[in-house]
């Protein structure tokens, strides 16, 4: 699907890149960005293209994924406001390991690859902060892994519900403070719509959490966190 330029823009101050970027360097990235605006369930990338460039979140939310078997998809991750999604192709292949789709309404600042390169070499705060941030991705990566390989499915759904409320706070009814289909939460968790629509009603007669349409409330953060525990040890 082909993306189209925003008519609006970022304000070159909320993401990481302009958080780290020297000010001089600001003009520069304002001049060779691009904005655009993804609608719910269009992609910015696809696994396997070619790597063009880096895409950092101005607004909205977009889930990191891959294909799994035939006709499955895991998600790695979400990316929200400020978070860097792309960079995963910076290595020698040149295409990205994953793809990147908006789970609601996303406005994305684009690079070219030549331009962030150059960005690189000139900020070297930023340089060091995404080399600590692919680093604990990496090792994010690994445990996702082993918790796909010795984790429970119950634990699992309650590590995704765990980590979506980190991630993305709560709002004001409590309720975590983003909007996720539950196939997504189960492409999450590793598990099937059906498995997770069942260990969702469990964790909801157990007093865990309340289910209120798309809304989910985690009511009892101790005994979801007790039952990641007992998988990890």
């Amino acid at each position: 699907m082909n993306k189209k330029e925003s008519g609006s823009s970022c304000n070159l101050q909320g993401c990481l890149l302009c958080k780290l970027c020297l000010p001089d360097w600001i003009p520069a990235v304002g001049i060779h960005r691009k904005n655009f605006l993804l609608k719910k369930g269009q992609r910015a990338f696809n696994e396997g293209e070619p790597v063009t460039g880096i895409y950092f979140v101005y607004s909205g939310t977009m889930k990191i994924h891959k294909k799994w078997g035939r006709e499955k998809e895991l998600i790695i991750r979400f990316a929200g406001k400020g978070d860097i999604v792309g960079h995963l192709g910076l290595g020698k292949e040149a295409r990205y390991p994953v793809s990147a789709t908006a789970v609601e309404e996303t406005m994305v600042c684009y690079l070219g690859m030549d331009f962030f390169e150059s960005t690189l070499r000139v900020n070297t705060n930023l340089t060091y902060t995404l080399m600590r941030f692919l680093a604990d991705e990496l090792q994010e990566s690994h445990r996702g892994m082993r918790n796909l390989a010795h984790m429970s499915v119950r634990a699992r759904v309650a590590q995704s519900l765990v980590s979506l409320k980190d991630q993305f706070g709560t709002k004001s009814d409590g309720a975590i403070a983003v909007t996720v289909s539950r196939q997504d939460i189960a492409s999450f968790a590793g598990t099937t719509y059906e498995t997770l629509f069942k260990m969702l009603n469990e964790l909801t007669v157990e007093g865990c959490i309340r289910l209120d349409g798309k809304n989910i409330t985690i009511l009892d953060e101790s005994k979801l966190r007790t039952i990641i525990q007992k998988d990890s040890q």
